[in-house]
């Protein structure tokens, strides 16, 4: 199926970040697994929760949209996803693996940041400002519900550089 119009690349690019999270959601417990630093763990325990509000918010948006949720394969975080298991699993000292982890868990951030910049621009001049069932989302609107994901997002990352340069790239070097 071709794109033909900005309608549909939003919902292309829509698709390709929900099947992104839903991936970052199935990763998420291994990288916890393999994380050795408490902080580092207990921020992937919370991301984890995060991820799947956001694939709620995503799903939410669908519905605004009158669309079922559903995923397109996002190359691009697969490629991060891979790499990132790649390295991590030729590091046999703990506290050098949490630096790479954390430096894996921020390209797959980067990725997700990009994404949710691009569809709340794409929002903005396509004019998805509607409000989505207003009952159920107390009258946030789709923007709203991406800006919100977009927030988190540049959190977790701004928790990742504090806790690499703070503790564990210290402790690695």
């Amino acid at each position: 199926m071709s794109i033909r119009t900005m309608d549909e690349l939003f919902v292309h690019a829509l698709q390709d970040v929900y099947y992104a999270e839903n991936q970052i959601a199935k990763t998420l417990p291994e990288m916890l697994e393999k994380s050795s630093d408490p902080m580092l763990r207990e921020g992937f325990r919370m991301h984890l929760e995060d991820t799947r509000e956001h694939i709620t918010r995503l799903e939410q948006v669908f519905q605004a949209l009158g669309r079922a949720p559903q995923g397109v394969t996002c190359q691009a975080v697969l490629g991060l996803i891979e790499e990132g298991q790649e390295v991590v699993g030729q590091i046999d000292d703990r506290v050098l693996r949490d630096a790479a982890i954390i430096a894996s868990a921020q390209a797959i951030e980067h990725y997700e940041i990009n994404r949710y910049g691009t569809l709340i621009a794409w929002a903005h001049q396509i004019g998805h400002r509607e409000a989505v069932d207003r009952k159920q989302l107390s009258k946030l609107e789709i923007v709203d519900l991406l800006k919100l994901t977009l927030e988190e997002e540049k959190d977790l990352d701004r928790k990742l550089t504090s806790l690499a340069e703070s503790r564990v790239n210290r402790h690695a070097a």
